[in-house]
């Protein structure tokens, strides 16, 4: 079986004259990737490897989960096609996973994240708020199947959701 998280990255400052690509997170995001990342550690909810895009807000929220299940910020895969992308770019991420790993979270952008979620099940999303998670999982034993196969929704989560 093969778990899949779709993490947008937390919220991000507006500077002016900061590149989008370089804005970093702001106080509000500071606070909401750790709470995110111990909220589903804390359902004993495994990921075991992460992929992020590589600008600074997605990075740094990616950096932040992987805090929280004890992995160090350099065994985090940085992949530049997931900036901004479009579903068909994080589709190629997706299927390129090392099938070694049966959960995978990935950071990256809207609106390409909230548009692949509303393809990978029935369960439609209007937006992914900053630092939501939207979960589904497979049955199958390789990452290049992900997308043709069956998907189970698991959850959709984000910092201002209140507890079930």
């Amino acid at each position: 079986m093969k778990t899949l998280f779709l993490i947008r990255h937390a919220k991000s400052s507006q500077e002016f004259g900061v590149d989008d690509f370089d804005r970093p997170l702001n106080d509000r995001g500071k606070r909401d990737a750790p709470a995110m990342g111990k909220r589903i550690r804390d359902r004993e909810i495994r990921i075991e490897t992460f992929v992020s895009s590589p600008a600074k807000r997605a990075s740094q929220t990616a950096g932040l989960f992987a805090g929280k299940y004890g992995f160090a910020e350099e065994a985090i895969r940085y992949v530049p096609a997931l900036y901004l992308a479009a579903p068909a770019a994080l589709r190629k991420v997706i299927e390129e996973i090392d099938d070694q790993y049966s959960s995978a979270a990935i950071f990256a952008h809207n609106p390409g994240l909230t548009d692949l979620a509303n393809e990978l099940t029935n369960i439609r999303i209007d937006n992914m708020p900053t630092c939501s998670i939207y979960a589904v999982s497979v049955q199958t034993e390789r990452w290049a199947d992900f997308m043709a196969a069956e998907k189970q929704y698991l959850f959709f989560d984000y910092p201002k959701k209140i507890a079930d």
